[in-house]
């Protein structure tokens, strides 16, 4: 057998972009263009043989020179030569050429490999897949495909490839569709749309991005724009797919949301007898559930064939679990039709039934009379696998206390199988198949709250019933509770019941009904807790933040961080504490409500509750204050914070300090919240200030906002100055990022006025900086200049740099709209001098901002597009959405100022995509600049949608929309 001559062979070889060679990591000289050419032509037919008049036409067409024949021996010579030890790949054959590739060394080939693999991919519904196989393929390109070759045949396979990497851009981003990155998409699709604006598909594309992304007017607009243009271009009108679309989205279709699924069906097999069947009865309004139901029939249904097969369910009490496992034992009866077993183990009562005594039930069930029942557990045990030996039969196994109960009652033989149900994850039950049963998703929860108490009822008051299922916690029990009660009280509404449910500190005693009650069922699992276990369950529940990280745990325990794992991970296996990540945990809802009341009743001395509170206040304020300093170099703020007893945490770099703080953002503003009382109110201030990153990054802005007008208002209660003077401070800076700016003025007057009362140096900076900053935004520049040079006094008084530069860059910006543009510019430069001085760190970036504007306005883009994109960079790095989205759109002016109105509108699109970071007033703005770039690529009708938007918001805002009417003006008279 003949040897392939690419075998072993180390080239590597490019068609998508330059035609580029090498060997290992050596690039190879392939020559002149004529050269490349005859490398590309053998390279793209895939090993098949050219014949040397083939050849001659791709390169030169019909006009080939007199000696093209002598001069493809002499290229082909040429080739050979470069490729070494490796000449052979090139072979002549029947008077032609071919080049033999080893798989995976030509870029073409990989990438058609990953397309047919995505395709695969897709079609088996692996999306995630399918669009990472074709985001593989699309970053083979680099550049224009055959660059630079001349002759006919590499023009024809530029367009060939060109056409073909739209067409993979167009399978990707259809699948970013269905994945909904709609608003992600939207940005790529202008920037596409305005490079091959006759291409129907993406225009497509566009338009159901735009939609689903809320932006109706603007995807109509595609339509309008796509129609004038094929008719003033070709003279046609647009493809019945765009019309249709339009259509579509003209009457809302519902269908254009999102995809639809076709549901797995699966045919039954022929029930038989069965024997015994002691399943209780399944409740005859069983609801949802349906991934858990799938998951645990497919391993009953298994069963058969293989050694037995072991579910176990775990949850908290409540959660439905042995709802659950009947409904599935009932559905999975035809796999067992030797019988099915139950028993309710009594695992969280006083005296859990004895595997002995469990062991004498089922084989009397199976038939064993008693005379033949022996009386040991092991005996019994070895009977009962004995008789279940070639039979199958499924063993229920409700309510167990743990794993060492369970063992001997497992059947043990082939084709037989178990289902257990436990409050405690049983991690120790060898080979079984864990299930971690949740609360019901509020859709499930709403239809078994409907089911029980009727639709018409429900439908009437559709959003208080979703307010009880919600103050249910979504937890089964505690929704067939409320609605039982309900369906029993005729004169009642739903929308009593959901008052009565909206008092936390009688939430639980509400909850009852006959035998039935959420706080009984909470209690047995508390009552099997050692007495370590249950002060951590205690005084965890005392926390407000949607979870807690170890770290703090430990803190609200004082205990050392391996100590508080351990007993966290065993308040985990009893199903009272979930495990929402790897060292984060959390509480049901109403199981922390359970907490707090045993931490009321059973904590003593209750001062250990303040001392445990007091401790996780003092860890998040050390932490965030460190975190503070990492990011603001210089600033002065964590020198005039209150001191702390109990340690934060330390970081490496500045990368895991905000991996910190935006992880931890929910739970350390409810703590500060929490803690807005008593002797922990200036600590709860402080705290505010220390993590004003969350509120200018804009992903955290309404809840810091909600937090800071709590402490002020608890603050100004307790009449205590310092405090409420800092807090207001904040809450002026989160006020004024939204656009509120009236509302911050207030606030930051008051706070200016609190601040002198108290002799606080705090207030004194930066209340006034941040008048300076609203006077100049409302336009009131001498009264703003004013505010400023006073916040740089004062900045400069205390010694604190980056305040200093923060305010020059504020001035700048003033003196920009006093068209004092030198002078503004030498501001910023100041003040990004100071932060360059301090280093790499967000407030360059603000620096940089600051300079970029100005440069702008001095018509200086070129020096202004350098300054906005290295902000940009760092405001990115940094976690700043609210920023990143300012610089794009300053960015797009820039743009816009340089005459590149594509580049303009893929940087508005990009500050878009941050949907509801910065607020209305804000989008406003970018899609006046959208408009802007948009009209300058041709887009007039969707321009105008976006004008017509902003202006829309303006209104609604009551802010000022001179330069948006002035902009529609021409559209309207047309």
């Amino acid at each position: 057998m003949g040897q392939d001559p690419a075998a072993g062979s180390c080239l590597r070889f490019a068609v998508l972009g330059p035609v580029r060679a090498w060997r290992g990591e050596q690039q190879l000289a392939t020559g002149s263009p004529q050269q490349r050419a005859l490398l590309a032509a053998l390279l793209l037919r895939g090993g098949r043989t050219a014949t040397a008049s083939e050849l001659v036409d791709a390169l030169w067409g019909e006009e080939p020179p007199d000696a093209a024949v002598a001069a493809l021996r002499t290229y082909a010579s040429r080739l050979r030569r470069a490729f070494g030890p490796d000449a052979d790949a090139l072979v002549s054959e029947s008077g032609g050429y071919a080049i033999r590739v080893t798989d995976g060394s030509l870029d073409i080939a990989l990438a058609e490999s990953y397309a047919a693999q995505a395709e695969k991919a897709r079609a088996h519904g692996d999306r995630s897949g399918a669009r990472g196989l074709i985001n593989d393929a699309l970053a083979l390109w680099d550049g224009e495909p055959l660059a630079g070759l001349p002759g006919p045949y590499a023009d024809a396979q530029r367009t060939r490839l060109e056409e073909w990497r739209l067409q993979l851009i167009e399978t990707r981003l259809d699948m970013d569709l269905e994945a909904g990155c709609h608003a992600e998409a939207v940005s790529e699709l202008t920037a596409l749309t305005a490079a091959h604006p006759l291409r129907e598909r993406l225009r497509a594309l566009l338009m159901l991005a735009l939609y689903r992304s809320g932006r109706q007017a603007e995807a109509l607009a595609v339509y309008a724009d796509t129609r004038r243009l094929l008719a003033d271009e070709l003279g046609v009108d647009p493809c019945s797919e765009l019309a249709e679309l339009q259509q579509r989205i003209l009457r809302a279709d519902a269908d254009l949301a999102a995809p639809a699924t076709t549901p797995e069906t699966r045919s039954p097999d022929s029930p038989t007898f069965i024997r015994p069947a002691q399943l209780p009865a399944t409740v005859p309004d069983f609801t949802g559930r349906v991934t858990f139901v799938e998951e645990l029939s497919e391993q009953l249904a298994t069963a058969e064939g293989r050694i037995m097969a072991v579910s176990a369910v775990a949850g908290i009490g409540g959660v439905g679990k042995t709802t659950l496992a009947v409904h599935v034992a009932h559905a999975a009866r035809r796999h067992f039709p030797d019988g099915q077993l139950y028993i309710d183990l009594q695992g969280t009562g006083p005296v859990p039934a004895e595997p002995g005594a469990v062991l004498g039930s089922f084989l009397r069930a199976l038939g064993v009379p008693d005379s033949a029942i022996p009386d040991g557990v092991e005996e019994r045990s070895a009977l009962y696998r004995s008789t279940l030996d070639g039979r199958r039969v499924l063993a229920l196994l409700d309510n167990a206390r743990d794993a060492a109960q369970v063992r001997p009652l497992l059947p043990g033989t082939e084709g037989c199988a178990a289902l257990v149900t436990s409050r405690a994850r049983m991690v120790d039950l060898a080979g079984a198949h864990l299930v971690d049963l949740d609360v019901m998703s509020p859709e499930e929860a709403l239809v078994l709250f409907t089911r029980i108490v009727g639709e018409d009822r429900v439908n009437a008051e559709r959003d208080a019933a979703m307010d009880v299922v919600a103050a249910c916690g979504f937890l089964p029990l505690a929704i067939r509770i409320a609605a039982s009660r309900l369906a029993a009280r005729r004169t009642w509404t739903v929308s009593v019941l959901a008052r009565k449910l909206g008092d936390e500190r009688r939430r639980l005693h509400e909850l009852r009904a006959g035998d039935l009650a959420v706080e009984a069922t909470f209690e047995l699992g508390y009552g099997q807790l050692e007495p370590r276990q249950a002060r951590a369950f205690r005084l965890l529940g005392l926390a407000d933040g949607p979870d807690i990280s170890l770290a703090a745990a430990a803190a609200v325990l004082d205990m050392d961080l391996e100590s508080t794992e351990e007993l966290l991970e065993s308040l985990v296996d009893t199903s009272l504490l979930e495990s929402a990540a790897p060292g984060r945990y959390r509480f049901h809802d109403l199981v922390r409500l359970f907490a707090r009341a045993c931490a009321e009743r059973d904590e003593q001395p209750p001062a250990e509750r303040d001392a445990a509170m007091s401790r996780l206040l003092d860890f998040y304020l050390a932490t965030a204050a460190r975190v503070y300093a990492m990011e603001r170099p210089g600033d002065r703020l964590v020198d005039h914070l209150e001191p702390t007893e109990y340690p934060g945490l330390d970081f490496p770099d500045r990368d895991s300090a905000l991996d910190w703080l935006f992880s931890e953002a929910n739970c350390l503003l409810a703590c500060a919240q929490q803690s807005a009382r008593g002797s922990t109110l200036r600590r709860a201030a402080d705290l505010l200030m220390a993590a004003a990153d969350l509120a200018e990054s804009g992903a955290n802005s309404r809840q810091y906002e909600i937090t800071a007008s709590a402490i002020s208002e608890a603050a100004h209660e307790q009449e205590d100055f310092r405090a409420e003077g800092r807090a207001r401070t904040f809450l002026a800076d989160v006020r004024s990022l939204a656009g509120r700016y009236d509302q911050a003025d207030e606030e930051a007057k008051l706070a200016l006025l609190l601040g002198l009362a108290a002799e606080d140096i705090v207030p004194a900076c930066r209340a006034v900086n941040q008048r300076g900053i609203i006077a100049g935004l409302q336009q009131r520049l001498e009264e703003a200049e004013g505010y400023l040079l006073q916040a740089i006094d004062a900045f400069r008084r205390d010694g604190n740099l980056p305040g200093e530069a923060s305010a020059l860059c504020n001035l700048s910006r003033v003196r920009l709209d006093m068209n004092r543009t030198a002078s503004a510019v030498e501001l910023a430069q100041q003040g990004a001098k100071i932060y360059e001085s301090l280093g790499r760190t967000l407030r360059l970036a603000n620096g940089k901002y600051a300079l970029g504007l100005a440069l702008t306005q001095a018509r200086r883009p070129t020096e202004a597009l350098e300054q906005l994109t290295e902000a940009l960079s760092i405001f990115r790095t940094s976690r700043q959405p609210l920023w990143e989205g300012m610089a794009h759109q300053r960015l797009a002016e820039a743009h816009l100022l340089a005459h590149r109105p594509a580049q303009a509108a893929g940087h508005a699109e990009q500050a878009l995509a941050l949907r509801g970071i910065g607020g209305e007033w804000r989008r406003a703005i970018v899609l006046t600049v959208l408009g802007k770039a948009l009209a300058g690529i041709g887009q007039t009708d969707r321009a105008a949608a976006c004008w017509r938007e902003a202006l829309s918001l303006h209104e609604q805002l009551g802010t000022t929309a001179d330069e948006v009417r002035s902009l529609l003006s021409p559209v309207t008279a047309a």
